[in-house]
């Protein structure tokens, strides 16, 4: 397994959509792997391939302390929405910046596993939130993009300066 570099706001390559998965094999096996090391490594409870820059139709979600509830989510699709809620989102791609979102309580997905297998899942609460963020990402849409554009601004000012810095850092 590897470690993958993970894209930061305000990188254009964030607003790409992924195209669909052609098939589940090895090297998508391998990716989904790679996927869930880079995210456990940066403390992350979800991350899509977009984040990766590999423009690919794949998540994959851990909310487990443990790290052992590993859910991989490859061309998944919401077919359902229901309800309203609103959480404290942070993300990989932009760190340290959290801010509430207004999403769907409950969602239904359709999605393909590790085997290739088509699965559908129903689900609410913070797997919900996570699963529309993170196909937010293959959408090319970052949850800061649901902030006032003010918010916005302000942010994507703060990734720039922090960029800089940590060049001048290197």
């Amino acid at each position: 397994m590897a470690l993958l570099p993970i894209l930061v706001h305000p990188d254009e390559r964030l607003h790409q959509v992924a195209k669909p998965v052609a098939a589940v094999d090895e090297r998508i096996r391998k990716l989904a792997a790679d996927m869930a090391e880079t995210m456990y490594e940066a403390r992350g409870i979800g991350l899509a391939a977009t984040q990766v820059n590999i423009q690919e139709r794949i998540i994959v979600i851990d909310l487990s302390e443990e790290h052992d509830s590993l859910l991989v989510l490859i061309n998944p699709v919401i077919t359902h929405k229901d309800g309203q809620t609103t959480y404290e989102e942070g993300c990989l791609s932009v760190p340290g910046v959290y801010d509430t979102v207004t999403r769907a309580e409950s969602v239904r997905v359709e999605f393909l596993d590790l085997a290739g297998d088509k699965q559908a899942l129903e689900t609410d609460g913070l797997l919900a939130i996570c699963i529309q963020h993170e196909i937010d990402h293959l959408d090319g849409k970052l949850f800061v993009e649901y902030l006032s554009p003010m918010k916005q601004t302000r942010i994507r000012t703060k990734m720039k300066k922090r960029k800089k810095e940590m060049k001048q850092a290197a």
